[in-house]
């Protein structure tokens, strides 16, 4: 049983990651888990081991450790498609030609049902005729496979409810989620439901932008026969301009920190402090997060997103 962090080796970690990686350790340890690192490095284009080393490197510098190695997932690509097979049998799959520009376009012209996520595909290719589908192939257009999310046989549509450990009381729609892209690559929904049963994830703690995919990910669990985790979605970290932190947009680094004029230390305490993670000034990260384990509540941690505002004399600001 363990909990564990997952990120996507596309560049540094800033500090919103390295505030959820705090967190799943520290939610992971006091409930007495093993913590687990995955490399979710479906990305072939902007992933990198160069991007890993230096990931690997921050989560030491600020305190945590982790049990055995470092899966990948580009490792592992026939174990998503054993799932992908499993899902077909049951005629589950169904092929998608539609561009991510015209999937935009039906979007906007079909008003989203109130029980699925924003953005959820229209279905669009469900009701593909037979001489559509030979066109579309005739024009080169490789097909993405799409999860036919519907219970059985009344066509009725997926609502998924849990508990969330910080939301608390969480429900969504299931709609046809991606499960193998148009390049052969499996979709992330389904490598990480894979991904998590193989590794004995029972807890998970990530950022709160990925509640939305939570019922897809059970619904896909329930077909597949694969435990459920606990899911704690702990609050973003956002700009000052009020948009989240992306290794694109506002994105400050570990290293760039230590360039300001912040201390390792200084950055773990910040950071903590920013979620409502009291803790007195310490030396080094990893024997100030071992002392917090024994007093630590995921539950308990700040639920609205917080801001970062600048570093000041050595010391970062949040609001």
């Amino acid at each position: 049983m363990s909990g564990r962090f997952a990120p996507s080796p596309t560049g540094r970690l800033h500090l919103g990651n390295l505030r959820t990686a705090l967190l799943a350790w520290l939610a992971a340890r006091s409930s007495g888990l093993d913590f687990i690192v995955r490399m979710e490095d479906l990305d072939r284009v902007q992933s990198a081991p160069e991007h890993e080393r230096t990931q690997l490197a921050d989560l030491a510098a600020i305190g945590l450790d982790w049990t055995g190695d470092v899966v990948r997932q580009s490792e592992r690509f026939d174990l998503y498609r054993d799932a992908l097979d499993a899902l077909r049998s049951r005629d589950l799959v169904y092929e998608c030609f539609c561009s991510r520009r015209e999937v935009r376009a039906e979007i906007a012209d079909s008003p989203n049902a109130p029980h699925l996520p924003p953005g959820a595909y229209p279905g669009t290719c469900r009701r593909l005729t037979a001489a559509r589908r030979r066109a579309f192939l005739h024009e080169g257009r490789a097909p993405a496979l799409r999860l036919r999310a519907e219970r059985s046989t009344e066509r009725e549509p997926v609502l998924i409810e849990f508990t969330d450990l910080v939301a608390g009381h969480s429900k969504g729609g299931v709609d046809d989620v991606v499960l193998q892209r148009n390049d052969g690559v499996p979709a992330y929904n389904l490598a990480v439901v894979v991904d998590d049963a193989l590794q004995g994830v029972t807890q998970v703690v990530r950022g709160d932008d990925l509640l939305a995919s939570t019922p897809r990910q059970i619904h896909l669990q329930d077909l597949l026969g694969l435990p459920t985790p606990t899911y704690g979605h702990v609050p973003l970290v956002l700009g000052n301009d009020g948009e989240r932190l992306s290794k694109r947009h506002g994105s400050v680094s570990l290293d760039e920190l230590q360039a300001t004029g912040v201390a390792v230390p200084a950055a773990v305490r910040a950071l903590l402090g920013s979620s409502g993670v009291a803790v007195d000034e310490f030396a080094d990260p990893a024997v100030a997060l071992r002392a917090l384990v024994e007093c630590f509540e995921i539950g308990e941690i700040r639920e609205h997103p917080t801001v970062y505002e600048a570093v000041v004399d050595g010391q970062m600001t949040f609001r």
